[in-house]
């Protein structure tokens, strides 16, 4: 069966993680071309030795390579504000998607284990953050059992593995991921925080989920919660819980106070999570780059599947 044929704009961690996957791993996609901005990045060079061809003029260097009339579906892997100015430029040509792996959110968001389905046709499809794809799971998995009136993440990633990109990006991450919580986690309210931990030797991504829901079964909570963790598994194996879930009641007569919320009662549940990443490009410590270049793989072979029906 023919391969789906890619392209990916950014060859910085991501986009150079990222095409190490669809090289090694995909059975539906194939690698054609990869584009940036400097001809001197990493990831260029790297992709010009497995044969991709590659451009150092952004966007419209890719629009003018001959791979790009067969080009379905593209990664954009550079920043939020590069992947508007890449969007306005592909946007024109019906016939290819893009997987935004930037936290811009011009398209739907897209958790793999909660929307994949519904989201799968858009042309643009957003992969959230890095923090969104490893704890929005746990919150749509809470609320798949209770209302969710709050939920909160705290993502800690290694210093080392936060590259030019994330940095830019600090303050679309917490709006985006924040946003997620409640789009596709089913939150009423939700809030995200990310900290670049500067730990040596760096420490591999870890993740706190704090909700806030009404009185529900804790058993149930406890067994949602593990069935994503399983599906979150399928293509990111390195996630799991780092302890078991915890749970806290809190009564009506003295009920916590959110902001933009007001004061609720109900059941505190406290998740924590780590990703160890697969070491394709970085170290494992990245379980960041790891968890978002999985999930965007994930929803680019499901796209070029639909391509092929």
């Amino acid at each position: 069966m023919e391969k789906t044929k890619v392209a990916i704009i950014g060859p910085g961690n991501i986009g150079t993680d990222l095409m190490v996957k669809i090289k090694r791993l995909s059975k539906e996609l194939e690698l054609v071309a990869m584009a940036g901005i400097d001809p001197d990045s990493d990831g260029l060079k790297r992709a010009a030795k497995w044969g991709v061809s590659t451009t150092h003029e952004g966007v419209t260097g890719l629009i003018k390579m001959d791979e790009w009339k067969d080009i379905k579906i593209i990664f954009d892997a550079t920043s939020a504000k590069a992947h508007h100015y890449n969007w306005k430029h592909i946007e024109p040509f019906g016939d290819k998607k893009i997987v935004d792996l930037t936290p811009a959110a011009i398209g739907p968001y897209l958790v793999p284990p909660v929307n994949l389905n519904d989201n799968i046709s858009a042309r643009n499809v957003n992969m959230v953050t890095c923090g969104g794809q490893a704890t929005i799971p746990i919150v749509a998995a809470i609320s798949q059992v209770a209302k969710v009136h709050y939920g909160e993440i705290v993502a800690s990633i290694a210093s080392k593995s936060a590259g030019p990109g994330t940095r830019a990006n600090i303050d679309e991450f917490t709006e985006t991921t924040s946003k997620g919580i409640e789009v596709v986690g089913g939150a009423q309210k939700g809030k995200a925080i990310i900290i670049l931990n500067p730990a040596e030797p760096p420490l591999i991504m870890r993740d706190t989920v704090l909700t806030l829901s009404e009185m529900a079964d804790k058993e149930a909570i406890r067994e949602s919660i593990h069935a994503m963790v399983r599906e979150v598994q399928k293509y990111v194996p390195g996630y799991s819980l780092h302890q078991e879930i915890q749970f806290e009641e809190i009564p009506e007569d003295n009920p916590v106070f959110i902001e933009g919320v007001g004061h609720k009662s109900g059941l505190k549940t406290m998740v924590l999570l780590k990703v160890k990443g697969a070491g394709h490009y970085l170290p494992e410590y990245a379980g960041n780059l790891d968890i978002m270049t999985s999930a965007a793989l994930a929803t680019g072979e499901k796209m070029a599947k639909l391509e092929t029906v």
